[in-house]
């Protein structure tokens, strides 16, 4: 009890800060280095080859070959995440090593004309500690100290700090007060470079309508755009059991797909989402509405906003796939917000590897405002 007043207590203190605070001072020309990004996944986090971390997969899963066709194919920036797990966990000489190989793959991204956005990307118990460990919150703390230093004197207008994605905080009043924490920490290591923040949960709309800005100027917010996960995930194993059943299921949603789609659910109960989503009627309309939630915050608030996860798993058909793209792109370039798809070369992919080499996917380019024309 003593530990919830005391998150909440610091929570109202970053909101009473925040009021006061002035507008936002991220320059314009730092905010158009991230108007149109990938995400580079599996190379520093989300590892999943059986032998870890380890100098081969950290120089080859991408190259800089992979880092110029980013550049080529229209994207100006990148979010690097990175799990700070092997780095909080490992002695002095093996945290050494792999900075060396964090700080190559930042200086390839920067030298091929990208900006970067940093983003500390745990595994779910990595979180479930921040949210239950006061001394954990300060290791954290004070591992986000030593990068921000680490990199303070980088070139603040395309490396960006983002605190943590997605925490995964049920308590939000905690959240916040270990984000405005981790900020200041941040802000006195690297006073000139610019912070991303993060709503409680899963960086969604629900995260962003209750959050108040940190007490500093210089942060940018964010949000993640699924919706919704039903059509996005669909076939997926990880997430609601019944995503794994579901296949052909299209956007714009129709009521008679959605029920010709259900029959593939056995539980009677599961069924019921799928046959909603066909209710629902999830086209272009539907998402700018959805969008329009999280545009609205950052005005009232005179903050900058990007939204810098969002996909679909390459199980939906390709046509769909490219229509719900299009019209997130819509939507958001509608709000002049930045955005970051998900991701390069992963199952959400733009590209397909096949023994290393990719092979751009003309269609999700032109989805995205991209010209298909780029790639080889």
């Amino acid at each position: 009890m003593l530990q919830r007043l005391l998150a909440v207590l610091l929570f109202l203190s970053a909101v009473s800060l925040a009021q006061t605070n002035p507008l936002s001072s991220v320059p314009a020309t730092r905010l158009a280095h991230i108007r149109h990004g990938i995400n580079l996944s599996e190379w520093f986090a989300q590892v999943y080859d059986p032998k870890g971390y380890t100098k081969e997969h950290f120089e080859t899963w991408n190259t800089s070959a992979d880092i110029a066709l980013i550049k080529q194919m229209g994207f100006d920036h990148a979010r690097l995440s990175v799990n700070p797990q092997p780095i909080i966990e490992a002695s002095h000489g093996d945290s050494a090593e792999y900075f060396g190989y964090l700080d190559a793959a930042i200086k390839m991204i920067l030298d091929a004309g990208l900006a970067v956005e940093l983003d500390m990307h745990p595994d779910s118990d990595f979180k479930s500690r921040l949210a239950q460990d006061d001394d954990f919150v300060e290791r954290f703390t004070e591992f986000w100290r030593t990068v921000a230093q680490r990199y303070s004197s980088w070139d603040a207008d395309r490396v960006f700090f983002e605190i943590l994605n997605e925490p995964e905080m049920h308590d939000a009043y905690r959240w916040y007060g270990i984000e405005a924490k981790v900020a200041a920490a941040i802000r006195r290591a690297a006073p000139t470079h610019t912070i991303i923040a993060a709503g409680a949960k899963w960086d969604d709309n629900d995260d962003m309508v209750f959050l108040e800005p940190l007490p500093d100027a210089n942060v940018i917010y964010v949000f993640h755009f699924y919706e919704p996960h039903i059509f996005t995930h669909q076939g997926a194993t990880w997430g609601a059991y019944y995503w794994h059943w579901l296949k052909g299921l299209h956007y714009p949603s129709s009521p008679e797909n959605a029920a010709q789609v259900a029959t593939l659910v056995p539980e009677a109960r599961e069924r019921l989402p799928v046959i909603r989503y066909g209710q629902d009627h999830w086209g272009a309309s539907r998402i700018e509405a959805e969008i329009n939630q999280a545009a609205a915050w950052a005005r009232q608030r005179h903050v900058p906003l990007i939204c810098n996860e969002f996909g679909v798993y390459r199980n939906a058909d390709p046509a769909d796939r490219s229509a719900w793209l299009k019209d997130v792109h819509t939507a958001l370039e509608r709000h002049s917000i930045g955005w970051t798809m998900w991701d390069y070369s992963g199952s959400f992919g733009v590209v397909t590897k096949k023994d290393g080499k990719p092979t751009p996917d003309d269609l999700t380019l032109r989805a995205l405002g991209l010209s298909a024309s780029t790639s080889q």
